[in-house]
C-alpha cells in the first residue's frame, strides 16, 4: 500500500513508519521537525518537511495514497495550558486541513492517533469507550475535537476513519526535553545519574503505560480493521501502575537504590487511568505483549542515552 504518516519523525510516527516499510509498504512522511528527528527514520521513508496545515503540500503528498496515519500533533499537557491557541491550531486545525485534503484527493482510510487523556477524571475504571469524555486540559480538548472532526468529515464524504485513544506510550528514543519530560525517560535518567526520582504529588496517581511496539501493533491492525469497527478504540497495556510502583520498577531495571523525592505542591492531573481493552481485542485482535519490566529493560538495552558502563 501507499501510505502517508503525518508526524513521521516523532516518537510514535517514526516507529510506525519504519514498521510499515519493513512490511513492504511505500511510505511518505510529513513532519515540520519542530520536535521530530529525521535520523530516526529508515532511508526508505520519503520524508517531506512541512506543516500539516499546508493544504497544497497535503494534496501533493496524498496522490495515490490508500491510507493516512495522522500522528502530527503537539503533545505536552502542561505546555497546552500555557499555549492553548497553538494546540488548537496544530491539533485541531491541522486535522481539519488534513481531512479536507483527504476529501479532495479521494483517500479511502484515515487512522487518527488520539489520546486516553480525553477521558479526564472518571469515577470508574478501567476506562471504556462508552464513557462520556471529560477532558481536563487544552491538549485533551484538542484531541477530542480532532476525533469529532475525523469521524464527522469521514462520514460526510465516505472515508473510513478510526481514532485510537493511545494511553501513556513509552520506549527507546522517547524525547527527553528539559521541561515537561515524560516520566519514564526522566526517571531512568535520574536513577542512572544517582539522583533522587522527583515525583509530583504523593505518587499514588496511576497511569496505563504501553510500550511503543504495542502501540504500533494497534495502529497496524487499525489499517486493516473492518469499517464497522468505527469510532474510537483504546490502545494501552490494560494495567494501572502508580508512580510509586513505576519508581520501584525503575529501581529493579537499573539496579539502583531509588529515593523518591515527593513534591506534593505540584499538580498531577487525573488520579487514575487504566484502559479497557475489550473493544481493541474484539475489533483489532489487539493484545499488548510487552510488560512494564520488559519495556524498561528494552529501553536500557536499545537507547544509547541510558547505556550503563
Amino acid at each position: 500500500m501507499h501510505i502517508l504518516v503525518t508526524g513521521a519523525a516523532g516518537f510514535l510516527g517514526s516507529a510506525l513508519a519504519n514498521r510499515l516499510v519493513d512490511e513492504g509498504h511505500s511510505v511518505r512522511g510529513l513532519d515540520d521537525l519542530s520536535a521530530g528527528d529525521p535520523t530516526r527514520l529508515s532511508p526508505q521513508v520519503l520524508l517531506t518537511r512541512g506543516d500539516v496545515n499546508d493544504r497544497p503540500k497535503l494534496w501533493s503528498l496524498l496522490q495515490g495514497v490508500s491510507c493516512v496515519f495522522h500522528l502530527a500533533a503537539r503533545v505536552s499537557v502542561p505546555e497546552s495550558v500555557l499555549f492553548p491557541r497553538d494546540y488548537n491550531t496544530v491539533n485541531v486545525g491541522g486535522t481539519v486541513s488534513l481531512m479536507e485534503a483527504v476529501r479532495d484527493v479521494g483517500v479511502q482510510r484515515v487512522i487518527f492517533a488520539s489520546s486516553g487523556a480525553v477521558y479526564g477524571e472518571q469515577g470508574a475504571q478501567p476506562l471504556h469507550e462508552g464513557l462520556a469524555p471529560l477532558p481536563g486540559s487544552p491538549y485533551a480538548v484538542s484531541k477530542l475535537a480532532a476525533e469529532y472532526y475525523v469521524r464527522t468529515i469521514g462520514q460526510l464524504v465516505g472515508v473510513t476513519t478510526l481514532s485510537l485513544r493511545v494511553f501513556n506510550a513509552y520506549g527507546p528514543g522517547q524525547p527527553l526535553p528539559a521541561v515537561h519530560a515524560p516520566v519514564i525517560p526522566r526517571f531512568l535518567q535520574q536513577a542512572l545519574s544517582g539522583g533522587s526520582l522527583v515525583v509530583s504529588g504523593d505518587g499514588r496517581q496511576t497511569r496505563d503505560y504501553v510500550y511503543v511496539d504495542d502501540v504500533v501493533d494497534g495502529l497496524m491492525a487499525a489499517m486493516m480493521a473492518e469499517p464497522s469497527a468505527g469510532g474510537v478504540i483504546n490502545i494501552g497495556s490494560g494495567q494501572s501502575t502508580s508512580v510509586r510502583q513505576l519508581a520501584e520498577a525503575v529501581g529493579r531495571a537499573t539496579g539502583r537504590k531509588i529515593e523518591p523525592l515527593y513534591r506534593n505542591t505540584e499538580t498531577t492531573g487525573v488520579s487514575t487511568m487504566q484502559a479497557d481493552l475489550g473493544l481493541a481485542q474484539q475489533a483489532l485482535r489487539f493484545a499488548p505483549r510487552v510488560s512494564l519490566d520488559e519495556g524498561l529493560a528494552l529501553i536500557l538495552a536499545e537507547d544509547p542515552r541510558f547505556r550503563r558502563d
